[in-house]
């Protein structure tokens, strides 16, 4: 009983997401088609992405970007370069795979000026900006692909109808973290940053680099290459959205082995779970004639509402599959799946990835992240929900 406590406690996401997915299977007996609902995709594309992101940090391929930041003066501007690195890779490498970037590279940079009491405030507005970058593409995130090959709409009509929130979200992230500095500075006038000291276990993922890695070992030169390669063709496999992605996948999983096998002991096994269970519970909901009856219902003409609250049950990918259905317009119903992941962290997957990626190297503070991860969100929903309503009428 005390080992089942204590591993509720430390994957407390994914003991939800199971719960989720056995209720959804009690609602509606699995079948052939609860596995056919799960976004195979999605889950093998997280996988092979964290497995090689792992390679990134054990070959410190993160250090050009290391010795980038160290000419960056202040820690406003160091704050900037993460958020709004976060803000625009995720139009091209979806939101989530974004935070799995710079995220890590957030905690190693505050790590390694001594001002860990940043990362967490920092890594919250770095999920505004995956949540609200990601939205002006068709493939910045995994509902709007959906949806965008769902509707059959162009690639240009679809970023002029996502155009108007991206560049009010990328305004209201800048002066956020202008003002959180400045009020920072007017606290701490002597500018002396306390390093928290924070729970840390052996050999986790996004360790500061050690005082003497600050060159690449020259014997590991073909190792480097490699992950650069694959990193290049997950990415591409992504894009391209090819339908021979599971010949790629298997392609590079063989090579991530022949690389490095001890790589598969570290990956977030925990992470791509939670996923699989929240696909599952979508999928059961769905399908059953009950449930079906009542979103054929209420869902069309109200679908910005629907969208954002359904998204806190089951988080928004999951929401779209759902709701896409039952919908008329496409423009409230992507706008109110875009904007879901700024009221919690259930509201869309990449915040589950964020908080995962948090608590992996800060055990037992899952609770702080989501406190100052709604404090966060909260503020910069309370401003674009009423003015995306306001247009939408």
């Amino acid at each position: 009983m005390r080992k089942i406590l204590v591993f509720a406690k430390k994957e407390a996401m994914l003991c939800v997401a199971a719960l989720f997915a056995v209720a959804g299977l009690i609602l509606t007996p699995p079948s052939g088609e609860t596995l056919r609902s799960v976004d195979w995709k999605t889950l093998c594309t997280l996988f092979i992405l964290l497995s090689i992101l792992d390679g990134f940090k054990t070959e410190n391929l993160f250090l050009p970007v290391i010795r980038l930041s160290s000419r960056i003066r202040g820690l406003t501007g160091l704050s900037l370069f993460l958020v709004f690195g976060v803000f625009f890779s995720s139009m091209f490498v979806t939101n989530d795979i974004s935070l799995i970037i710079f995220v890590p590279l957030a905690i190693i940079l505050f790590r390694a000026r001594g001002c860990e009491r940043y990362i967490l405030p920092v890594i919250c507005v770095q999920n505004v900006a995956a949540v609200r970058g990601s939205l002006l593409t068709p493939f910045g995130s995994p509902q709007n692909l959906y949806l965008f090959e769902q509707s059959g709409i162009g690639a240009a009509e679809f970023i002029s109808m996502m155009l108007p929130l991206w560049v009010g979200s990328a305004v209201m992230i800048f002066l956020f973290v202008v003002i959180m500095f400045a009020v920072e500075r007017r606290r701490f006038r002597d500018r002396s940053a306390t390093v928290e000291s924070a729970e840390r276990t052996n050999g986790n993922a996004f360790r500061s680099l050690p005082e003497e890695s600050d060159s690449w070992d020259s014997s590991r030169r073909r190792q480097r290459a490699v992950y650069l390669a694959l990193f290049a063709v997950a990415v591409g496999m992504i894009v391209t959205r090819t339908r021979f992605w599971p010949w790629i996948s298997s392609g590079v999983v063989v090579l991530l082995f022949l690389n490095d096998r001890t790589l598969f002991k570290r990956v977030d096994y925990a992470l791509i779970g939670t996923f699989f269970c929240f696909f599952v519970f979508s999928g059961s909901v769905s399908a059953n004639p009950s449930v079906s009856a009542v979103l054929s219902n209420r869902v069309a003409g109200h679908e910005y509402a629907w969208s954002i609250l359904i998204s806190q049950v089951v988080s928004n990918v999951p929401a779209a599959i759902l709701l896409w259905p039952f919908s008329e317009n496409l423009r409230p119903l992507i706008w109110g799946l875009d904007t879901a992941g700024l009221v919690s962290v259930i509201g869309s997957l990449a915040s589950v990835i964020n908080m995962r990626l948090y608590t992996r190297e800060y055990p037992g503070r899952g609770w702080v992240f989501v406190g100052v991860f709604e404090a966060v969100s909260l503020m910069f929903f309370a401003v674009m929900c009423p003015l995306q309503a306001i247009l939408l009428r």
